[in-house]
């Protein structure tokens, strides 16, 4: 059984920084493409960033290049996202999800956490 668990959300002014962690239980974590995501009130599920397996590749969104970086550790079987200069447009619940073997779904959802910036 997969688990995947975020946290490190929370409520920060704009322009501040935070960081998220997402650990994964269960399965072979180095084997799989990691992402996070993020669904503001009312609108859908959006990619935030993906990371190849190794860490060596990483694609974001257009609203958040420059300010986000997604980074991993496989000994630890962990994915994290820094946000920095953070803007009351990032408000939204954030979640970690673990592709399939292909990299093509997510196949694992965490719960997500909760990122508030106020203006």
């Amino acid at each position: 059984q997969v688990q995947l668990v975020e946290s490190g959300g929370g409520l920060v002014q704009a322009g501040g920084s935070l960081r998220l962690s997402c650990v994964v239980s269960g399965g072979t974590f180095s084997r799989y493409v990691m992402g996070w995501f993020r669904q503001a009130p009312g609108k859908e599920r959006e990619i935030v960033a993906t990371l190849s397996r190794n860490g060596d590749r990483a694609d974001y969104a257009e609203s958040v290049k420059g300010r986000f970086t997604i980074s991993r550790d496989n000994a630890k079987s962990t994915v994290s996202l820094q946000m920095s200069n953070l803007k009351p447009e990032d408000t939204a619940v954030y979640y970690c999800g673990q592709y399939d073997g292909n990299g093509a779904n997510v196949v694992y959802w965490g719960r997500g956490t909760q990122v508030t910036v106020s203006s």
